[in-house]
Order: C-alpha cells, then sequence, then structure tokens
C-alpha cells in the first residue's frame, strides 16, 4: 500500500480514537474562552475533506510542475501547533447539536474514500475542481496530504479540548 493512503487511514484511526474518547455529554461543551467544542472542531474537519473525494476523481489534468511541490509547506504550517490558525468563512462549524457517533461514521466514511482514491489514482495530475485558496489548482497528492496535516491538527486540538473537559 502506498504511504499516502497508510497515513490517511491512520490518521483517521487516531481521530475516531480521540473521538470516541470524549464523553459525549461533554462533546458540545465549550473546554475554555476561546475555544469551539469537540462537536464543533469534529464538524469542521468533516466540512473541509467531504468534498474532496469528488474533486480527487474530478476533472485532472497533468501537473506542469513537481506534483509534491507544497506538501512540505502543508505540513510545515499545519502541524505547526503554535501557530495559531483562522479557518476559511465556508468550513465554519455551526453551533448546533453534534451527535458524536454520526459525526464519527462521516468522517470514518469520507477518510477511507479519501484512502480508496489515494491507492488506485495517478497522484500526480492536477485537481482543476477546487482551487486551494492562496494556492490555486493542487495535485490529488498535495490535497491528501492536506486533508491529512489538517486533520492531524485537529487531533491535537481535541485531545487538548478533552484535556480540559475529563479532569
Amino acid at each position: 500500500m502506498n504511504t499516502i493512503a497508510n497515513n490517511i487511514e491512520n490518521t483517521s484511526k487516531a481521530l475516531l480514537e480521540v473521538i470516541l474518547s470524549i464523553p459525549k455529554e461533554k462533546f458540545d461543551t465549550i473546554p475554555f474562552e476561546g475555544s469551539w467544542t469537540a462537536g464543533q472542531v469534529t464538524e469542521h474537519v468533516l466540512k473541509s475533506c467531504a468534498g474532496f473525494v469528488d474533486v480527487l476523481e474530478g476533472n485532472v489534468k497533468p501537473a506542469d510542475r513537481n506534483a509534491e511541490e507544497h506538501v512540505q509547506m502543508l505540513r510545515d504550517i499545519f502541524l505547526d501547533f503554535d501557530h495559531k490558525m483562522k479557518s476559511l468563512e465556508f468550513i465554519l462549524p455551526t453551533h448546533n447539536t453534534h451527535d458524536r457517533q454520526v459525526i464519527a461514521a462521516d468522517l470514518a466514511n469520507t477518510l477511507a474514500g479519501i484512502a480508496a482514491v489515494a491507492k488506485v489514482e495517478d497522484l500526480n495530475l492536477l485537481c482543476t475542481d477546487f482551487e486551494m485558496p492562496n494556492l490555486g489548482h493542487l495535485t490529488r497528492i498535495e490535497l491528501i496530504n492536506f486533508v491529512d496535516v489538517h486533520t492531524q491538527r485537529h487531533i491535537h486540538q481535541l485531545k487538548n479540548i478533552r484535556t480540559y473537559l475529563v479532569n
């Protein structure tokens, strides 16, 4: 199996473990001032990766650059846990109540779909159905790496939230 598919599967397992380790009665509790709830974080992660299978399987063309040109930059940005980031408007979470089991299942299915694409498609092709803000069109390998590191960032955030909620 290729490395990026493995990474997505491992990240998915880690995400589901942390989601399910947060007591369901505290899933929508604000842990500290300025924080999202665990439910909001998971909703944000789901919104951020929900359409990626369609993008990855959508219109593509050969890249006119190194297919992994933006991978390291994405890793550096999203895995810098000391750097505070602001979410894009269209993936902001709602203030609704979140069903922990349902959202965990939705995330598992979405990430499994992305891993499945990573196993069978040419990852060097440029996806033309979506432009990443500030970066433009990305290759499949770059988009899948984005999903991986963005999700890892929020696993870190969920672990922090869990610490506040269970102590």
